[in-house]
């Protein structure tokens, strides 16, 4: 007899082998291509004999290794940095992604507003579409090498503010939708935790880099690996049961080891482990979209994609030039960190779980999916899309010197009318 989860797990891997085949001969970003290999299959796909694409009896082991593909690809990019080099920007990025946060929340509120939905149904939207993906994020950085870019330490500061500001707005909304009410000592605390969290653990790490690099010096690769995972695995466990997002957890656990003297021989090492699972990642969550459910939410999908285009660009432009950097480095921040997916899911299923109205659900997962298929496209071509922006405005500033304003009109002589 065939062992299910084996064969099921086999079959999820060719998927996405199929799909990185796809993204490689068309030299695009393969997270779409996982995405929508996950669509395709999944819970609303008949079986066909021993071809079972439903993914029942695997769905709990692939979600795992999605979450690890997710920690994977978090502490990669954490590798790239350093805390000094994070700290040293501080004071810009936290204005950069205050502004960020505060323009793309007002338009979410405004735009569930304007649609007529009921005011905790609003809260609920505003989060939806206020929070981008890191892992999306995380995957496109790496993959577009894009990490030494100066705008890069803006994107990585706002994740990480987005991060408590999930923190705080979860904190508030469940109150609300789960049982009406919050306390503003509840908010007050949700705040103080993330932030010492986040403070606390770069604090210790620092502390800690001589040590560690005593213990990998004399560390052969299999055991410098399980440190490094066993260290991921525990401080993404202690962030989640703090409610802060595992994901940032990870993130500072890389920040942390690239002030090591073996950031190179680390990142060499997971760099296989971020692939795979990083790949099971987004086929997974591919999979926890039903396409049928779609289609009555694509009106609303459609403005908010729309609204967030507007928002990111935008607010990157404001952030970026506030900080001092180019009109084309500031175009960029505003295209990588539009990409939606596990936070906005996060607070559909708060909705869900509140008995809001049912048209939430199809209205984040398709959100999601637009985004998460739109946001590598444009990321990618960001470059191009800036040269074409700038040749608009210069033709457009060009015929605006070259058109001389018209002449007023002469007063008409009473004595010429008699």
């Amino acid at each position: 007899m065939v062992d299910q989860l084996v064969f099921e797990s086999g079959l999820a891997l060719t998927l996405m082998a199929a799909a990185a085949g796809v993204s490689a001969r068309l030299r695009f970003s393969i997270v779409p291509f996982l995405i929508v290999a996950g669509l395709v299959v999944g819970p609303h796909i008949p079986p066909i004999g021993l071809l079972d694409l439903r993914f029942q009896h695997s769905a709990p082991f692939l979600a795992f290794l999605g979450r690890l593909g997710l920690l994977l690809l978090l502490v990669h990019l954490g590798l790239e940095f350093s805390v000094g080099r994070l700290l040293r920007a501080g004071r810009v990025i936290v204005l950069g992604g205050v502004l960020y946060l505060a323009m793309n929340l007002g338009l979410g509120l405004a735009y569930a507003r304007l649609l007529g939905w009921p005011p905790r149904e609003i809260l609920v939207v505003a989060g939806i579409t206020t929070i981008s993906s890191s892992a999306i994020v995380a995957k496109l950085l790496i993959d577009l090498r894009r990490t030494a870019n100066p705008e890069t330490e803006m994107i990585l500061g706002i994740i990480m503010l987005e991060d408590v500001f999930l923190a705080v707005y979860v904190t508030a909304v469940s109150g609300l939708v789960l049982s009406g009410a919050t306390a503003p000592s509840d908010v007050a605390g949700a705040t103080a935790l993330a932030l010492g969290f986040m403070l606390g653990l770069l604090a210790l790490g620092r502390l800690a880099v001589p040590w560690l690099n005593r213990a990998l010096d004399r560390a052969a690769d299999e055991g410098v690996l399980l440190v490094v995972m066993a260290g991921l695995l525990i401080v993404a466990g202690l962030a989640e049961t703090l409610h802060v997002a595992e994901a940032i957890g990870a993130l500072l656990v890389g920040l942390v080891l690239a002030e090591t003297a073996h950031q190179a021989r680390i990142e060499h090492l997971i760099r296989p482990l971020r692939d795979v699972f990083g790949a099971v990642f987004f086929f997974h969550f591919g999979l926890t979209i039903d396409p049928y459910a779609l289609w009555g939410a694509v009106g609303p999908a459609l403005g908010a994609v729309g609204l967030t285009l507007v928002g990111n660009v935008g607010a990157g432009l404001l952030a970026g030039r506030g900080a001092r950097l180019s009109w084309r480095a500031s175009t960029t921040i505003g295209l990588t960190i539009l990409s939606r997916g596990e936070f906005s899911i996060i607070m559909a299923n708060l909705g869900q779980a509140g008995g809001l109205l049912p048209l939430l659900q199809p209205f984040a997962a398709l959100y999601v999916l637009i985004l998460a298929i739109l946001g590598p496209l444009l990321t990618k071509e960001a470059g191009g899309i800036f040269h074409a922006a700038s040749q608009v405005v210069t033709r457009l500033r060009r015929q605006a010197k070259e058109e001389p304003p018209p002449l007023p009109e002469r007063p008409s002589d009473p004595q010429e009318d008699s």
